[in-house]
């Protein structure tokens, strides 16, 4: 389901912004959604007007028919990856820089460009406290279902990162709002209590999300620093399940600092190919290499590289390529 993604010091400070957006399947009307390396205007944070019941509707049609034409391509692999999708230690290297250390889209003239542009390390260097809310029209079902999906892939996560993540409404961090078409235009007031200071240009980028972003994640840094502060990641109520469960696993994993995509890596998420779905076994070393203490947030790609091989080679085992 992959994605937009890029990194300003705008307000709070550096903002890394990613978003999923999957290749326009051929029954999903291709010739509505822009070309991947056309620029997206940031247009003005305005009051949308509400959408009628018939299209909040349509929207959950088009992404039923999203999520069918994707499977019956043999995409959202949910597997992990196997013995069709092997890697080295070298590769698992170049990967990890390409995506933690790289930026694919720049804001350039109030416009989001595609430029794929060398960026610092950053990761969270605090608890994550993360609160989870729903859409008054998100059913109860449906709220159990998202908060034991987020609840596991937090444990997950927490175990690979050494990072303690808990579930809280207790003043938190990172806001995982699970919101249908209507209530996301609507939370302006909502998206400024979470974030005091919130840049106009990440107010745009929630606000203004077009159909074919799935789902976003927009996290925060003081000014100057490169350890997350905040984070908020959106994601549609109109999705069905494997769509639903695909933007939990890359939006959360992205919002921990593995901002960027990277056409080389398999098997993994962080790729415009929409092969995996799920955090791979691959995607699983990346987080680890991330939060590994011998790396310190700041660092650039020529002081990381040495050291994310190292690294790659004790997780992954020896082999060049």
């Amino acid at each position: 389901m992959k994605r937009w993604g890029g990194v300003t010091a705008l307000g709070l400070g550096f903002w890394a912004l990613t978003a999923c957006t999957p290749a326009p399947p051929q029954s999903v009307q291709p010739a509505s959604m822009p070309p991947r390396d056309r620029a997206v205007q940031i247009a003005p944070v305005v009051t949308a007007p509400p959408q009628s019941d018939e299209a909040e509707d349509e929207l959950r049609r088009y992404y039923k028919r999203l999520q069918n034409d994707l499977l019956a391509r043999g995409l959202l692999r949910s597997d992990g990856g196997g013995p069709d999708t092997p890697f080295t230690d070298t590769q698992l290297a170049r990967n990890f820089i390409r995506i933690a250390l790289f930026d694919e889209y720049v804001i350039d003239g109030g416009e989001l460009r595609a430029a794929p542009t060398a960026s610092k390390l950053r990761r969270w260097e605090q608890p994550v406290r993360m609160s989870v809310s729903f859409g008054d029209q998100v059913s109860d079902t449906q709220r159990a279902a998202d908060l034991a999906e987020v609840s596991k892939y937090t444990r997950r996560l927490s175990r690979l990162t050494g990072l303690l993540i808990t579930i809280t409404d207790a003043n938190p961090n990172y806001f995982v709002l699970f919101l249908g078409e209507n209530e996301r235009l609507a939370s302006e007031v909502r998206l400024r209590q979470m974030v005091p200071g919130i840049a106009q240009s990440s107010l745009r980028a929630i606000l203004n999300l077009p159909r074919d972003q799935l789902c976003i994640i927009v996290a925060f840094s003081d000014p100057g620093q490169s350890q997350y502060q905040k984070a908020i990641a959106v994601i549609r109520d109109e999705h069905p399940q494997a769509m639903r469960q695909s933007c939990i696993h890359e939006e959360l994993a992205q919002g921990l600092g593995l901002a960027n995509d990277s056409p080389a890596a398999r098997p993994s998420i962080f790729n415009d190919d929409e092969e995996f779905g799920l955090l791979t076994t691959h995607d699983e070393l990346l987080l680890t290499m991330l939060y590994d203490r011998r790396l310190q947030s700041g660092m650039d790609a020529t002081q990381a590289a040495p050291i994310a091989q190292i690294i790659a080679t004790e997780l992954a085992g020896g082999g060049a390529s």
